[in-house]
């Protein structure tokens, strides 16, 4: 059967509100095409406005892309949010999988649309341009993770000593990698969600958990 191209993508449904249409079509092109591939016009006609309409909701390409992310992904910021105001709502291990559940999907589903970035250095110039301007950018998940930690150190269940903001930064780049780094293994395919989320979890507790055995360390656990 032949491959549809760009232009033949199916129009989204006119009964949705156009900032919808424009967001579907964006995530669906972003997906099969890439980001730099993927044109404003293109976007405009699989939604079925016209490209002026387009830039009547979003200044450009890059900010659509943002939003894309944003409104169309799994979303990490509420779940993060949430764990930082009640820290001790759940087991400390509880919270570390349900992060790295949810940060892997975000990596898994965003990675084919981010990828042809680093393709493009023009494209990528505009790309940190916008997400500066917006207060938005790949750092921002690692600060969340790191003030959700901060937050239980706080509580007694994180070491006093630990740096928050590095374990962050294994814990998501672990997620991340997990996107791409199985590609060319044998078996071709990401370990199971239901495995690597427990595990990343268990293997991050273990080196930032209280070193006593007393109460701390078994709520921790």
């Amino acid at each position: 059967m032949q491959q549809k191209s760009a232009t033949e993508t199916t129009p989204s449904e006119p009964s949705k509100p156009t900032r919808i249409r424009i967001l579907d079509a964006a995530h669906e092109l972003m997906l099969t095409l890439g980001l730099s591939r993927t044109t404003t016009k293109e976007i405009a006609r699989a939604a079925g406005c016209s490209e002026a309409a387009l830039y009547k909701y979003f200044a450009s390409k890059e900010e659509l892309f943002i939003r894309v992310l944003h409104e169309r992904l799994p979303r990490l910021g509420p779940l993060l949010e949430r764990l930082t105001a009640e820290p001790r709502e759940h087991s400390l291990e509880e919270n570390l999988t349900q992060i790295a559940r949810q940060a892997a999907l975000f990596y898994e589903q965003s990675f084919p649309i981010a990828a042809s970035l680093y393709a493009d250095p023009q494209l990528k110039r505009r790309h940190d341009e916008t997400v500066r301007a917006m207060g938005a950018g790949p750092h921002m998940p690692i600060r969340g993770v790191a003030a959700y930690l901060l937050a239980e150190q706080r509580a007694g269940r994180v070491q006093p000593d630990a740096d928050t903001y590095a374990a962050a930064s294994l814990l998501l780049g672990a997620c991340a990698q997990r996107a791409f780094a199985y590609d060319a293994t044998e078996e071709g395919t990401p370990p199971p969600l239901d495995t690597f989320a427990p595990a990343l979890a268990r293997t991050l507790l273990a080196g930032i958990a209280p070193r006593d055995t007393g109460a701390a360390a078994a709520d921790a656990r």
